[in-house]
């Protein structure tokens, strides 16, 4: 069986990134990361990512994620549920210091709160209060405007594109940094665009029987929701998807620690690394 991922023809302009040499990647695993995706899919399977009612709660999850763990962000985003202020006009409207109360389980719930303030400030003044205007930006104009707002940084800004926008970007965490420099596919220097470069590169030229697993897994880590069955182009679901099996084994295997037994990436490692576990 072969997985299906939902692909449409492209209703996005894929963004394109300049392809230059990078230093920091080895050219022994030209390919390779796309057997890493295929392997993780063969055990786990799609996870369900991003778990969301909607664009603007993957937005406020986006936000919300910075220096703090998933399990937090869930506690805030039921506060805002429970609130019923989920929604552009909710936040526009709710005085900041109740905003504040609302977010505190995810931390720094100061400094969270003044940039969902500062995001919708944003939205209104460029898009008139309009997802769906911002979202038909290119993807490198919109990029570049996100990337200007206080407290947005690549990683952030690229959860919105790929997992509220549907735009063909892959979003780099630290999961990701940690799994290719312990595989030395990157050295400890490479830059986030060069990682994402690099991906992109790879995932991205790649056919799709390159991309399918012959056996897909059945381990999704969250259930089904409105956004993760969001109707998005090829890339955009695989981009979506490689990057959740990667927090997947990093979260479990991939830890400060390692813990390679059992790890379904462990036979992609050196023949000269120490394979602990």
């Amino acid at each position: 069986m072969v997985i299906e991922m939902r692909g449409l023809p492209q209703q996005l302009p894929d963004y394109q990134i300049t392809q230059l040499p990078n230093p920091f990647a080895s050219p022994r695993l030209r390919g390779e990361i796309t057997q890493y995706y295929t392997a993780l899919l063969s055990r786990y399977g799609p996870q369900n990512w991003w778990p969301a009612r909607s664009r603007f709660e993957v937005i406020v999850g986006a936000y919300l994620t910075q220096n703090t763990n998933w399990s937090n962000v869930e506690k805030a985003i039921a506060n805002l549920r429970r609130a019923r202020a989920l929604n552009a006009k909710a936040l526009r409207e709710m005085p900041l210091r109740k905003l504040e109360t609302l977010v505190r389980p995810s931390g720094y719930f100061r400094q969270k709160a003044r940039r969902l303030k500062a995001f919708i400030a944003f939205l209104d003044e460029k898009y008139a209060g309009s997802l769906t205007r911002m979202f038909a930006q290119p993807t490198g104009k919109l990029r570049d405007e996100l990337l200007a707002l206080n407290g947005i940084g690549p990683e952030t800004a690229d959860s919105i594109l790929l997992y509220a926008g549907n735009h063909p970007v892959f979003v780099v965490d630290a999961y990701t940094r940690r799994v290719l420099e312990r595989h030395r596919v990157i050295e400890a220097k490479a830059g986030y665009e060069e990682i994402r470069a690099l991906i992109q590169s790879e995932v991205g030229g790649a056919s799709a029987e390159e991309l399918a697993a012959a056996e897909p897994g059945s381990d999704p880590r969250h259930p089904v929701s409105p956004m993760s069955r969001a109707r998005r182009s090829d890339r955009a679901q695989h981009y979506n998807e490689l990057h959740a099996l990667i927090v997947r084994v990093g979260n479990h295997y991939c830890r400060s620690t390692a813990k390679c037994e059992g790890c379904p990436l462990r036979d992609f490692l050196p023949v000269d690394a120490s394979r602990r576990g």
